[in-house]
């Protein structure tokens, strides 16, 4: 079969069907031939005619199906998958592809798995609702932070950082993603150390704290990781997802730990950043949704991050809309935060999000504490209706976060 072979407009993709949008730029070949090329080399296809190929195995051919300008969209038949094994779906349709040269740029816009396929996944365990009765938190969205700096503490000068961002009014800590288990700060001391600060935040203060240690590490070593937190009355875990990979996060989610999964997304922007060739945030936030995370890093808007508000957007709803019976996953703002825009960021996602800050709480003058009080103090204010300026008039944390963050 030749590229052309695999375009067949009139085709109608059958409820069964893989579909997936990819953006395509080519200077050696039609458009036509160049969707046909993706469509061709991501199933059974390849750069020359084949004497292997027999008549039951073109029917296995995947379709292009729709050209709109530079964008094309590709239906693959369910048989060309193995059902629970997302590292498998994602070399076919997100592998060898990219590195034609026929491709001046190919990006991965959208996917679509079928209820068949999904339904082969675990899913969101917690989810948007459940994390919400486990933090006993309803009406305002979670405040949380990164223990800073990102790496060198010392564990008992890292459980301190936590216990301060706790009392003064965080609901969760988190470790950075490149805190895994150095001699400064060896991972299970930093459990015990930082969890028994946890334990003592949520006596002072009546509320639920959470902490996210990172467990990510050899496959092996995180299941361990993960058995420990959750023996040490942990209730949350951090994962790299795609530094460790897709295996590793299922692997992980399959175990069915009592631990809430938080998604960091570290490295993402390699694939994300250029508009027209890679693969989007919003393919990995419904990949990593259909294998079970919980919360995931989904952008900003403001920060200091470079995604769009379509992007945002785009991420956020592939967590929240509706897929079989999957759970909502909850958003992460995270990148630059402080309280300053807080108003900005409760316009755009509303309450059911977590404000992830970390450079906008520890580098207040008054200290962690202090920071983490600004932040709920704005959070609160946006609540009321009241502006950040009027309610710093009787909020002096607030108010100072506001003369060091314009």
């Amino acid at each position: 079969m030749k590229y052309i072979d695999f375009v067949d407009l009139s085709y109608t993709p059958k409820t069964t069907d893989v579909v997936c949008d990819f953006y395509v730029e080519t200077d050696e070949l039609s458009l036509k031939e160049a969707a046909g090329g993706v469509a061709a080399e991501s199933s059974i296809g390849t750069w020359t005619e084949l004497t292997t190929t027999k008549p039951y195995v073109e029917e296995l051919a995947a379709r292009v199906f729709n050209i709109d300008g530079n964008n094309i969209s590709v239906a693959y038949p369910i048989e060309l998958f193995e059902p629970g094994n997302m590292p498998n779906i994602l070399s076919s349709v997100a592998g060898n592809v990219f590195g034609l040269r026929a491709l001046k740029n190919l990006r991965l816009n959208n996917i679509h798995l079928p209820m068949e396929l999904v339904r082969s996944f675990k899913g969101p365990k917690y989810g948007i609702t459940e994390i919400r009765k486990l933090l006993k938190v309803n009406d305002r969205p979670l405040v949380g932070t990164i223990i800073k700096p990102k790496l060198g503490l010392k564990t008992k000068d890292h459980a301190k950082v936590g216990y301060e961002a706790w009392v003064g009014g965080c609901d969760i800590v988190k470790d950075d993603e490149n805190l895994s288990s150095q001699n400064f700060n060896p991972f299970q001391d930093r459990i015990t150390a930082t969890l028994e600060m946890r334990d003592q935040a949520e006596e002072e203060t009546g509320e639920k704290k959470v902490y996210m240690p990172n467990i990510t590490s050899k496959t092996k070593e995180m299941l361990e990781r993960a058995t420990f937190v959750k023996d040490h009355g942990g209730r949350y875990i951090m994962i790299d997802i795609l530094t460790c990979g897709f295996s590793a996060l299922q692997t992980i989610r399959e175990q069915d730990f009592d631990l809430v999964i938080h998604a960091h997304r570290a490295g993402h922007a390699a694939f994300t950043k250029n508009p027209k060739h890679g693969i989007s945030m919003r393919v990995i936030a419904k990949t990593v949704r259909i294998i079970g995370v919980d919360q995931l890093h989904v952008g900003t808007v403001v920060g200091k991050m470079s995604e769009t508000r379509e992007e945002v957007s785009d991420n956020c709803e592939a967590l929240r809309t509706k897929l079989d019976n999957l759970k909502e996953v909850l958003p992460v703002a995270s990148g630059g935060l402080h309280p300053g825009l807080v108003p900005s960021l409760m316009s755009f996602f509303g309450k059911d999000f977590v404000i992830q800050a970390g450079g906008g709480i520890h580098g207040h003058s008054g200290g962690t504490v202090s920071g983490a009080k600004a932040m709920r103090q704005a959070v609160d204010a946006t609540l009321q209706g009241v502006s950040l300026k009027e309610y710093a008039e009787t909020h002096k944390e607030l108010q100072r976060a506001l003369k060091i963050w314009k």
